[in-house]
């Protein structure tokens, strides 16, 4: 069976990917992930394709293997796997609530760990792994940190494996974003509310998706939507990050 599997396919990007993807791909099912049952269902009916729900919390230790499980009894061919499941809290480390502050390593970092192992195996020539990672892997972000370092994980762990899997025809893409027009913030300034500037620089959903769409059609490992967050990647090359994280600092 020809699958298309999405994690955090109930909102933002993870909804916008499945819709994109309908109309450009052909496969036996979508396979959507999110806790979310009632949104997954909404989407499940926009969609052209016979669609399998799994609302479930992928950072539970239980889920990889009822992934692993359904992947072996319906034999599974993954074409394309997004792991777009994610979530960013802001405010200075020493402040955070400890659910916050582990809870973004866990569902950042682990369970998409555990979710690409699990898929890898059912993975052939020309399919294609989609990760969400975030231009703040590019530099430590004071009120930020915790987000930023697991993103800065997910950017090392899929570069490295792009270059693993390429021989066996997996192509991997990596995509880094700056602000995005979802309900990431909503989540992310509970408690304190972003700098101004990054207000400025939101790009909507739809251009990123496609944008990053694009990029995993042609085999490309780093994409960075958008021209500022492009420059901004290169800037971060070029910069020292203590000067960086100096300026930042006073940033408000």
């Amino acid at each position: 069976m020809k699958i298309v599997l999405i994690t955090g396919a109930s909102a933002g990007m993870g909804r916008e990917f499945a819709r994109q993807l309908d109309e450009q791909v052909r496969v036996d099912e979508f396979w959507l992930v999110a806790r979310r049952e009632e949104r997954l269902e909404s989407l499940a009916g926009e969609l052209s394709h016979k669609v399998r729900i799994f609302a479930e919390d992928i950072t539970l230790p239980e889920f990889p293997g009822k992934l692993e499980t359904a992947l072996r009894e319906h034999d599974a061919d993954i074409k394309i796997l997004v792991n777009c499941a994610g979530f960013g809290v802001l405010g200075t480390f020493a402040e955070s609530e400890m659910t916050d502050a582990t809870g973004m390593v866990d569902l950042n970092c682990r369970a998409l760990t555990a979710v690409t192992r699990c898929c890898i195996p059912y993975m052939r020539r020309n399919s294609r792994l989609i990760m969400a990672a975030s231009s703040a892997a590019f530099v430590p972000q004071p009120n930020f940190a915790v987000y930023a370092a697991t993103k800065s994980y997910v950017l090392s762990f899929s570069r490295a494996l792009a270059e693993e899997v390429r021989t066996s025809g997996i192509y991997v893409t990596v995509f880094c974003p700056g602000p995005v027009a979802t309900e990431f913030f909503d989540i992310a300034e509970k408690h304190t509310e972003s700098y101004v500037y990054k207000k400025y620089l939101m790009l909507p959903t739809e251009k990123v998706v496609a944008e990053v769409i694009a990029a995993a059609k042609h085999r490309q490992t780093v994409v960075t939507p958008g021209v500022i967050m492009k420059l901004f990647r290169f800037y971060m090359k070029m910069i020292p990050h203590a000067i960086v994280l100096k300026i930042s600092s006073k940033i408000k």
